[in-house]
């Protein structure tokens, strides 16, 4: 399965964002995780397929609740860990 992370630069935090992301990926029937890692930077694992990712990829840079957005940029990733649905992780 592949595996993508994605860090969003911008205000995250106190935007309902976390809880956004985990519903555009059950939307699309993605798994994975996302988590803050400061007040203005959040970090996505996304795992799924090529054109659900796409797809998330597009609404996160379009359509994500974050003031102010400075970035958004998403690798292809090795990882080692399959995940059946999607959280959050604070």
């Amino acid at each position: 399965m592949k595996s993508y992370t994605c860090i969003v630069e911008g205000k995250v935090a106190g935007t309902n964002f976390q809880s956004w992301v985990q519903d555009l990926a059950n939307q699309l029937g993605l798994t994975g995780w996302v988590r803050n890692v400061a007040d203005q930077k959040a970090e996505i694992l996304i795992q799924g397929e090529i054109d659900a990712y796409g797809t998330f990829r597009e609404k996160l840079k379009t359509e994500a609740p974050v003031i102010d957005m400075a970035d958004v940029s998403c690798n292809v990733i090795d990882y080692d860990k399959v995940h059946d649905n999607f959280s959050i992780r604070g």
